[in-house]
Parts: structure tokens; C-alpha cells; sequence
């Protein structure tokens, strides 16, 4: 018995972990966005700096490796949008398979909408025992490969 409840925790845990993808992609979008930002505000204030830390020069600074450097994270930041739209049209599928429209709006809430459990129990106009009762029972029913 303790075997088969391990087995359905260890399904639940990478279930969980596959639902809570598309949100990922939305974090790095945020990080690499804060980076490119981060990278045009010291563009702003251009200070020649050489290895020693100490400022030297006009304040002119190389153009070139700024745009480089700007330029892999708007390439970055462009894949990682193709992959969160990737990650979700594959979730969003395999939630539209469960045959329970509750445990759908569970599932869809919680992990693409990201809202807190109480959240989605006063929405859905439900306690959140039963919240989680219905997110147990749509972990089970939800196929992934």
C-alpha cells in the first residue's frame, strides 16, 4: 500500500511540475526583461571603466559590445515568449481534456492564471477544502506524456 501511495505522490509532484512550466517562462520573461532595461539605464550613464574599477577617458564607451550584449537579450527574450506560448498551448490542451468543467477551472486558475488557492475557491464559489479535493481529483485525471 505505502509503494502505490509513493507511486501516486512521485505522479502528482511531476504532474504539478509540468502545470507550473508556463508560469516559469513568465518569470524568466520578467528577469530578462529587468536585464535589457538594466542594460540600456548603464547605457545612459556611459563611465569608461577599465578592470582596475577606476573611470578613464571621455566617457566614451564601445558601442559595438553594448549592442552585441543588447541584442542576445532581445534575441533571449524573444525564445523565451516562443516557449511560454509553446508550454502554453500544451497545457491548456491537456487541462480542455478533463471531462470535469470544475477541475478544469482549477487547474487553469492555479497554474496559468497563478492564483492563490483562496482565490480560486471564492471565484469559483467554493470552500477550499473542496478546492483541493477538486485539484486532486484533476492531478489524477490529467494525462501527461
Amino acid at each position: 500500500m505505502q509503494i502505490e501511495e509513493n507511486n501516486v505522490k512521485n505522479e502528482n509532484d511531476r504532474k504539478k511540475s509540468y502545470l507550473r512550466g508556463y508560469r516559469k517562462h513568465g518569470k524568466r520573461i520578467k528577469r530578462i526583461d529587468a536585464e535589457i532595461k538594466e542594460i540600456r539605464s548603464m547605457k545612459m550613464y556611459p563611465a569608461s571603466v577599465n578592470s582596475d574599477g577606476m573611470p578613464h577617458g571621455s566617457g566614451n564607451s564601445d558601442l559595438s559590445s553594448y549592442a552585441a550584449e543588447l541584442q542576445e537579450k532581445e534575441n533571449e527574450l524573444f525564445q523565451e515568449g516562443i516557449e511560454q506560448v509553446k508550454t502554453y498551448n500544451d497545457i491548456s490542451y491537456r487541462i480542455k481534456q478533463l471531462e470535469d468543467e470544475d477541475e478544469r477551472d482549477v487547474l487553469f486558475y492555479r497554474y496559468i492564471k497563478g492564483m492563490e488557492w483562496w482565490e480560486i475557491a471564492r471565484d469559483m464559489d467554493y470552500s477550499e477544502s473542496w478546492i483541493y479535493e477538486l485539484h486532486g481529483r484533476a492531478l489524477k485525471n490529467l494525462k501527461i506524456s
